[in-house]
């Protein structure tokens, strides 16, 4: 075990969950590196917060004792802390050296394999063709041939099962496109990126359909740009992300299992644009990456995508009351706002219509569409669907979902 005498936790995934009637919450760990889940129970939660690093075990009985009005036995805190150790729930050297060891063993790995087969999509080849099939054929069509070449598609990064609809007219519309594609940039929504990150991987992406190969020279010249200590700092990322995945299992379908050469990119958060009222377009790295990325589009038939989601609102997110009809309303003039900067082609647009509210509504696919816009500048765009998704059983949380396509310029 590592010196825990003043131990921090990780940022873990928190889910309220009841076991046995007693009321609590699931950790897991957001990267999927580790496997444990641990269940705590509602009135030993506070604790968690306590554990920052700041503190040695005592002090936080002491804190919990005159914050909470309860003592808190050593025996049980010292339980909880072994029991976080155990998980790799807690930010020290024995989590550094597992996170070192899987980082190892990822790029030591002839591909990064489809983590989330068997689970939002089938694993076996014939029976995903099939479940995409019937979603390309159920989803609602009837939309005006594109009167110009796709040259990049938006595509949503939510469970397949909530969003196909969105994911089948988007991916549907741009079928010849993808077909034709001689490389694909994907900008996908890093979860767990801190602000200000932009991490790369030299490791190929798989789906059930075969090995996708990623374009190591523009991975290169892309972290040439950025930095290449900071390009890799969070490549772990790439192990449990999920973004990307989902949109490269729908082109590879499309593409009939035939490979196409990948530029696999996840984009942290935006908020110390923000928090510094910033335009992005002001920062000298992220403006060379977009100009690498142009290049690399100049140089052969090229589709970007995009693989993000828009608003995130209601208790599951951590908002007071359950959506009301009007609120649901009010989420999509929110959104058809952020649509028309998309439409049009204006990443200024976008970034101001959310960071001028402070992303109220937790727009998820805020930086990665940010970039897609920047490196499409000037092209329009059409908005192939739109939907909101439950995000708990009463349907008062929502994730509003969005496909498009963007069109080269006349």
């Amino acid at each position: 075990m590592s010196d825990n005498t003043r131990p921090r936790v990780r940022p873990l995934r928190i889910t309220p969950y009841t076991y046995q009637e007693v009321p609590g919450f699931i950790l897991q760990d957001p990267l999927g590196l580790s496997e444990r889940m641990l269940f705590v129970p509602a009135d030993l939660a506070p604790v968690l917060a306590l554990l920052n690093g700041e503190h040695d075990l005592q002090t936080i009985r002491s804190r919990f004792l005159v914050q909470y009005g309860k003592p808190l036995p050593a025996e049980v805190l010292h339980t909880l802390v072994r029991d976080l150790d155990t998980a790799f729930m807690l930010d020290n050297d024995r989590f550094a050296a597992f996170a070192r060891e899987k980082l190892d063993a990822y790029r030591r790995a002839a591909y990064r394999p489809p983590r989330l087969a068997g689970q939002v999509y089938p694993a076996g080849t014939a029976e995903l063709e099939a479940a995409l099939d019937k979603y390309l054929a159920d989803a609602p069509h009837g939309m005006p041939p594109a009167n110009r070449p796709i040259v990049g598609v938006v595509s949503p990064h939510i469970d397949y099962p909530r969003g196909w609809r969105t994911y089948a007219r988007a991916w549907g519309y741009a079928r010849e496109a993808v077909q034709a594609a001689q490389r694909v940039i994907v900008l996908g929504t890093d979860h767990n990126g801190p602000p200000g990150s932009l991490t790369l991987t030299r490791q190929h992406y798989a789906t059930p359909y075969g090995v996708l190969p990623t374009a190591t020279e523009v991975v290169d010249a892309l972290a040439a740009a950025w930095g290449a200590d900071d390009a890799f700092r969070y490549e772990l990322h790439h192990i449990g992300e999920h973004s990307i995945e989902l949109a490269l299992v729908w082109l590879h379908h499309l593409r009939q299992g035939r490979p196409v050469e990948v530029v696999p990119v996840l984009v942290g958060s935006f908020d110390h644009y923000v928090q510094q009222r910033r335009d992005p377009d002001t920062d000298a790295r992220l403006n060379a990456v977009v100009e690498v990325l142009r290049a690399a589009r100049a140089a052969r038939p090229t589709l970007v995508v995009a693989a993000v989601d828009l608003a995130h609102v209601g208790p599951a997110f951590g908002d007071p009351q359950p959506l009301a009809e009007a609120d649901k309303r009010r989420v999509q003039r929110a959104d058809e706002a952020l649509l028309n900067a998309v439409r049009v082609g204006d990443p200024r647009s976008w970034f101001w219509h959310i960071a001028g509210v402070e992303d109220r509504y937790r727009i998820c696919g805020f930086s990665a569409l940010y970039v897609y816009l920047r490196v499409l500048e000037g092209h329009t765009g059409v908005v192939t669907g739109y939907e909101h998704c439950p995000a708990d059983a009463q349907f008062g949380s929502l994730v509003s979902v969005v496909g498009a396509v963007t069109l080269a310029q006349p």
